[in-house]
């Protein structure tokens, strides 16, 4: 008889899993009170992007002429159109996910799904009642949500979380962007390019703190190029309506910041809440994520969970990785994530791609370290495209030359890091990195001259001067 596998929640984390579960001969159940997709595909990850590229569509647009195209009349948007064509790539993904479980079998259930016991999953049905489904191992897969911070109430209209600010129907003048981390950014790129003044206040010295320092230079540089004023290390007490139909934001250091609109882009809540969790003996952090160990498994044997109910990276990826190991794990195998190597993708105008280490926390770890850097502006495919912004970063052990971190900034760094991820899963070296051919011209090209500037041996940067 196959194991009888629940998963509780759709979203990348749950959705993998129960099609892998499926592919190992397991009767698989998805239980889902939202949508298939869960935030990346529905509020997060996809919708996002279709508004990127419309924005960068628009930009495009607007130097034409830089091209030699000649583009008569006005050059403007339609919000409601970018907002249809939003919709539609959501709709497509959200009808491509369902028709894999149809594939492969899984019944998915729509409902709000929680623990009755430790077999068991009771679901309080969307059209009425309630069922119980018997489990042999129950998968957690039910995600984060923006967090309602009691000093900026969300109330979808003054003050928006990035759920409300993918739904917009009329652009603002101005808007406050609360914390410059990655949602921010990418909010701030969007909107900007739709003709929004934004303000952006950051608790932290930097915006998108945890990437490297050079990177971060870098995007607040393009930030003040595109008028988008930041201020960092500054903290909001308080954010009110001034009657007069604008909101005021008071800062620490006695700075007000008058908006139409606050956008909030700090914090997230794990979905534990109505999952019964305690009763069952699920333990739960302080912090409020669910606890697991190295296998995923939760304090109860055969209930696993994954993604950012965890509380750990809080990426699709990863938890579409743990959503794989998990079942692994739960089904008899032996898998074990490694988080030493998590690309990441910040979507800004121009986007970010991470990967590993930086020099900052390389350092910090006590290793001797080697750095590269090579700019955008050294490739001919960057001129040609017309994109010479940006900079490729490698950090080195010094001794035995492995490739500990690599961060991009410019066109297409989210696809091009991937290289530096997959040498660094397969433990090589900064010289194998630059001795493997690159295709010309290519944006890629921006790998192997860094791993070259390394070793001192770039063909394309001068030559240093020395006294």
């Amino acid at each position: 008889m196959s194991e009888r596998m629940v998963i509780i929640g759709a979203g990348p984390g749950g959705y993998v899993a129960a099609i892998r579960a499926a592919q190992l001969g397991a009767e698989v159940t998805v239980v889902e009170d939202d949508e298939v997709g869960g935030t990346c595909l529905n509020r997060g990850c996809i919708p996002t992007k279709a508004l990127v590229y419309s924005a960068e569509a628009l930009e495009l647009v607007r130097h034409a002429k830089d091209y030699g195209v000649e583009v008569a009349g006005e050059v403007t948007y339609n919000l409601e159109a970018m907002m249809k064509r939003k919709n539609k790539v959501v709709a497509t993904q959200v009808k491509g996910i369902r028709s894999l479980f149809k594939s492969y079998r899984i019944r998915l259930v729509e409902g709000k799904g929680a623990l009755k016991d430790a077999r068991t999953v009771t679901v309080a049905l969307r059209e009425g009642g309630t069922e119980e489904i018997a489990a042999d191992k129950i998968i957690l897969a039910t995600g984060s949500r923006p967090a309602n911070i009691p000093v900026f109430p969300l109330d979808g209209e003054k003050i928006l979380s990035s759920d409300d600010a993918l739904a917009l129907t009329r652009i603002p003048d101005t808007l406050l962007i609360i914390g410059a981390g990655v949602i921010g950014c990418e909010f701030a790129f969007i909107l900007n390019a739709l003709g929004v003044t934004i303000t952006m206040v950051e608790m932290m010295p930097h915006a998108i703190p945890l990437v490297d320092e050079e990177i971060t230079a870098l995007l607040e540089r393009e930030l003040k190029k595109k008028k988008i004023k930041l201020h960092c290390d500054e903290k909001i007490e308080s954010v009110k309506e001034n009657g007069e139909g604008k909101m005021v934001a008071t800062l620490a250091s006695g700075k007000e910041i008058v908006t139409d609109q606050v956008l909030v882009s700090i914090g997230r809540t794990f979905n534990t809440d109505g999952l019964n969790l305690e009763a069952v003996g699920v333990k739960v952090s302080e912090r409020g994520n669910i606890e697991v160990n190295e296998r995923l498994e939760t304090s109860v044997p055969g209930i696993y969970a994954i993604g950012d109910v965890t509380g750990g990276i809080l990426l699709a990826h990863v938890a579409s990785t743990e959503g794989i190991a998990a079942v692994e794990n739960a089904l008899g195998q032996d898998n074990k994530v490694d988080y030493n190597v998590v690309p990441g993708a910040i979507f800004t105008m121009p986007e970010i791609g991470t990967v590993g280490l930086t020099e900052k926390q390389a350092r910090e770890q006590g290793v001797d370290v080697k750095v590269g850097t090579f700019p955008y502006r050294g490739l001919g495919k960057s001129h040609a495209m017309g994109k010479i912004t940006g900079m490729a970063k490698i950090v080195a052990d010094a001794g035995s030359d492995r490739l500990l971190g690599m961060h991009i900034l410019g066109a297409h760094a989210s696809d091009i890091v991937q290289e530096g991820a997959l040498v660094m899963k397969m433990g090589g070296t900064v010289r194998e990195l630059g001795e493997t051919i690159h295709s010309h011209p290519t944006l890629s090209e921006v790998v192997m001259e860094t791993a070259h500037a390394v070793h001192g041996v770039c063909i394309h940067l001068p030559k240093k001067v020395t006294s």
